[in-house]
């Protein structure tokens, strides 16, 4: 939901570029390099920043890290800095035994004091971590001798999806904003893979020889800066580098190229719009629904993301299983939707666009310029909105500017940044705000009767059917009352030359994506194809 970290760790990034104007990527038939082009800046390499926050990271490792065969439902969250799974000991408290004989990239010991120095910092408020909300359910952690830790949370939940934070050395943990840390240009973590060489338009990472775990086969990652989707689509298609991430519409141009193979990951990574309670017509609780009904969500699918996604009327998709409500959603109807205007006192008026008591049935759509996706959206939700008379006018702009307008317009908005809890999906996009809540929860602050106490029924709840039923409760009250109109969730766009590796299978990815995730998320795993 919120925008890109890479914005905010530009200027720490900056400090430590040395090297001006764009190096060619080494050379990949050496057998061990791969060569990958990214659209997201390069830095802000630290887990208090949300760096490997998930457990998929070259560098950092967490307790636990996710596992799958497929995209198609939750991973699996296994140990890895974790010697073994959570052992419930009390009560909302869960005791953690710590694998030994790991080291840090830097050589110095892992143990108990750097993950509660981690999980301190991402919750103390003077690091102002941008993930800290990420962990509410988390009330502490703390050291039981070298080799475990202590975790008391909020709720009666397992705590495994909160336990995939990458680790940094207690040494390297700093009293200062997460911003300006050190460790986003000089990371030191656990993981197979350390940063050798850091530049503005290339990232290179070696394998370590110390790793504790197998040794990866591919020795050595070469990330390349690359903003522009066209300038990425060529590089790959002539071979400059092995993969790249791609917004859905770019993808297409690579039709016909035998040599390079694309593929969509699913991801609970959803779009919608969020609507302003300084409007009077969204403010408005029917044209609220009305806005839902008149949406034909399955054509911006295919429209807009040539098929890369599947339609959203919830935050909550099919992949969380018993708990997804498969009726909580808005058919596309636009009788209805039009009907629904006129009972509610909405009528078309002067240039075909409604009106009440003097209101005028309009408003601005804002979306990140940069943003293609955002933009193709935010077109084609207002195109949806002209049959029924409602007159949306999308405009791009950045970030800066959108957190002051949220009240008053509505925004493209994104979300799904940790998928692997269901409570993590939906109870800060849903529920009424609270006074830490991100400026990009629920912004409208529009909330049904009972979601609330829903919400958080189900955030203190043990997983299990009588848990999975109170959210199938949460999205049904949700589309009684919707606070916003979700449209899609992204299959995310990837396109890779096959350099003869046996890859890893493709895992449910989350808001987050880039070179980070799609074919190469665990890099580390890939074997040479016999």
């Amino acid at each position: 939901m919120t925008p890109s970290i890479a914005r905010i760790l530009g200027a720490a990034v900056a400090l430590a570029l040395t090297a001006a104007g764009c190096a060619s990527p080494s050379d990949e038939s050496s057998g061990g390099a791969i060569v990958l082009a990214d659209s997201q800046e390069l830095g802000g390499f630290s887990p208090v920043s949300g760096y490997g926050a998930l457990g998929v990271s070259p560098v950092y490792e967490g307790l636990l890290r996710p596992d799958a065969v497929s995209d198609s439902a939750l991973p699996d969250l296994v140990p890895s800095l974790a010697d073994s799974v959570p052992t419930n000991i009390a009560p909302r408290q869960w005791r953690v035994t710590l694998r030994a004989d790991v080291a840090f990239s830097d050589g110095t010991d892992f143990d108990s004091a750097d993950v509660v120095a981690t999980y301190e910092a991402v919750k103390n408020p003077s690091v102002a971590s941008e993930i800290s909300t990420d962990f509410d359910p988390i009330v502490d952690v703390v050291a039981d001798g070298s080799d475990a830790v202590v975790i008391t949370m909020t709720t009666d939940a397992d705590p495994s999806p909160y336990l995939l934070l990458g680790i940094a050395p207690s040494e390297r943990v700093e009293q200062a904003p997460a911003a300006d840390w050190a460790l986003n240009t000089e990371p030191v973590g656990t993981g197979p893979y350390m940063l050798d060489s850091l530049r503005a338009d290339q990232a290179v990472f070696t394998a370590r020889e110390d790793y504790w775990g197998e040794a990866p086969q591919v020795t050595r990652l070469v990330i390349t800066y690359t903003p522009d989707d066209n300038t990425r689509v060529q590089r790959v298609a002539t071979g400059e580098v092995s993969g790249t991430s791609l917004p859905p519409t770019a993808v297409a141009a690579l039709d016909g190229n035998d040599d390079v193979k694309t593929v969509g990951v699913k991801s609970a990574d959803w779009r919608g719009v969020s609507l302003p309670a300084g409007n009077a017509f969204t403010s408005d609780l029917q044209a609220r629904i009305a806005m839902n009904l008149a949406v034909d969500r399955r054509r911006m699918v295919d429209d807009v993301l040539g098929g890369y996604g599947r339609p959203a009327s919830t935050p909550v998709a099919d992949v969380y299983g018993d708990a997804y409500e498969p009726t909580a959603v808005f058919p596309f109807d636009l009788s209805a939707a039009e009907s629904t205007l006129d009972a509610a006192g909405w009528r078309v008026g002067a240039g075909g666009i409604r009106q009440k008591d003097g209101a005028t049935a309009s408003f601005e759509l804002l979306y990140n310029a940069q943003d293609s996706v955002r933009r193709d959206l935010a077109v084609a939700f207002a195109a949806a909105m002209q049959p029924v008379g409602i007159d949306v006018r999308p405009r791009g702009t950045g970030w800066d500017e959108i957190e002051t307008r949220l009240g008053d317009s509505a925004v493209l908005l994104g979300g799904g940044d940790t998928p692997y809890s269901i409570d993590s999906q939906v109870f800060d996009t849903l529920h009424t705000r609270v006074d830490d809540s991100s400026p990009y929860a629920n912004p409208g602050n529009f909330t049904a009767p009972g979601l609330d106490d829903a919400l958080q029924q189900a955030r203190d709840s043990a997983s299990g059917p009588e848990n999975d039923a109170r959210y199938r409760l949460i999205q049904q009250l949700y589309v009684e009352q919707p606070s916003s109109v979700f449209l899609t969730f992204l299959d995310h766009a990837y396109a890779y030359r096959d350099l003869g590796w046996n890859q890893s299978p493709p895992i449910l990815e989350p808001h987050s994506h880039g070179v980070s995730w799609g074919p190469w998320w665990d890099l580390a795993a890939w074997a040479r194809a016999q």
